[in-house]
């Protein structure tokens, strides 16, 4: 099938692009074969070298741009450990709640096999308030199950506010390190990412942040000031959401000229998501999803192979940014949830809803809404969404989309 701009069968097109979303190519190749402008091949393309490194932070540890995300079935799939230590992927992504813990013991198996590659790899786990403030035997847990006697850097997982780092969690992490535990100290978050980001540069035990970060937030003035005041402050910035996958799936006709467009250049419109974060040198990693080695694959080979972005490419991706725009959750939850008096973490059911339109990962979706307290799943059957529509800046049917994740996963 063609995607070239002379081919006026949109249908086609988009029949593709949807049979590429159900397949769960996600950030896959789709059939387009990097480096080989306007050819399209079934066959998965490799990086041709390592994956490129950079500094996280002040710290100056080197980590490679791109970082394996660990919400996949690892104790099943030691290959895709040996291979991202094979093409230089070696900052690796777990939290204690990844698989109920599995995550992490699938990368602890594979040091306790591989004892000799722990030292080559930058590891990253987390530790969510919402289970507790009990970090220190939680975080011993950690460490037995990923058979380490440290972590790399350690974050609290998904923060909505800056003050949720308060001074005990300081003192804590001083600790930790001092006994060898941790080298850095950070947090993640999905929700209100500007503010947190913002505090967080005023705040100098914070070692670093992974954040919501991609071709639609990049140019917004508040995040362009956010991420910058942390780069000053020496926050080593690992991007996270980079395709901009939203909780309503669009079928845009600006989505459907990106895929012919880059396709012709020799890449994907994900590979081109993926080469728009790194090009800000300020952001020292992408943390990205990626379940099987073809998806690994394509990312790593666009990591190592790929060309800058041209104007006309960047122009491409704005105009599907700004015809989406009503679809896509910016993380803002302040403004929705305190429109309901806080009783609903709204930001988090729209990454529920994300998970099945963007990823296409019922499975995911339904873990992390089951993470949900009870009274939540309860009042979205009850309240009555029209405050939190009002106060949304991008228009998103709120009532309607809180009813289909009742629908879909309760």
């Amino acid at each position: 099938m063609s995607f070239g701009e002379n081919n006026n069968d949109k249908s086609s097109r988009r029949d593709f692009l949807k049979k590429a979303a159900a397949m769960g190519l996600g950030t896959a190749v789709s059939g387009a074969a990097l480096g080989r402008p306007g050819r399209a091949s079934a066959q998965i393309t490799l990086p041709k070298g390592q994956i490129p490194r950079r500094p996280f932070g002040r710290s100056d540890i080197l980590v490679s741009t791109l970082s394996l995300g660990g919400m996949f079935d690892i104790l099943n799939n030691r290959l895709m450990l040996a291979k991202a230590l094979e093409w230089g992927i070696d900052y690796w992504d777990t939290a204690e709640g990844y698989g109920g813990g599995r995550s992490e013991e699938g990368i602890g198996r594979w040091f306790a096999r591989n004892p000799e590659t722990r030292k080559r790899v930058f590891l990253v786990s987390k530790l969510s308030l919402r289970r507790g403030t009990d970090f220190t035997p939680r975080l011993e847990a950690c460490l037995k199950r990923l058979h380490t006697d440290y972590i790399d850097l350690l974050f609290v997982h998904g923060i909505s506010a800056v003050d949720e780092m308060d001074p005990g969690l300081e003192s804590w992490s001083r600790a930790m390190k001092k006994a060898g535990k941790l080298r850095l100290f950070g947090f993640s978050t999905h929700a209100n990412m500007e503010d947190c980001l913002d505090g967080a540069a005023r705040l100098p035990w914070i070692d670093g942040i992974m954040f919501s970060y991609n071709f639609r937030l990049m140019h917004e003035p508040r995040m362009k000031a956010a991420v910058e005041a942390c780069y000053r402050a020496g926050i080593g910035l690992t991007a996270m959401k980079t395709q901009g996958g939203g909780p309503i799936k669009s079928d845009s006709e600006s989505e459907i000229k990106m895929a012919g467009r880059f396709m012709q250049k020799g890449f994907t419109d994900h590979q081109a998501k993926l080469m728009a974060v790194w090009e800000d040198n300020r952001i020292a990693s992408i943390c990205s999803q990626m379940p099987n080695l073809t998806i690994m694959a394509t990312n790593a080979a666009a990591a190592v192979d790929h060309p800058r972005l041209s104007r006309s490419d960047r122009a491409l991706l704005a105009q599907y940014a700004d015809e989406t725009y009503s679809d896509y959750c910016a993380g803002c939850g302040r403004l929705c949830s305190q429109a309901l008096g806080n009783s609903v973490p709204i930001n988090d059911i729209m990454r529920c809803l994300m998970y099945i339109h963007s990823y296409q990962d019922l499975t995911l979706a339904r873990s992390a809404f089951e993470m949900l307290p009870v009274q939540t799943r309860v009042l979205l059957t009850q309240l009555d969404f029209k405050k939190a529509e009002q106060s949304c800046p991008r228009n998103l049917p709120i009532g309607r989309m809180m009813q289909e994740a009742t629908h879909l996963l309760a």
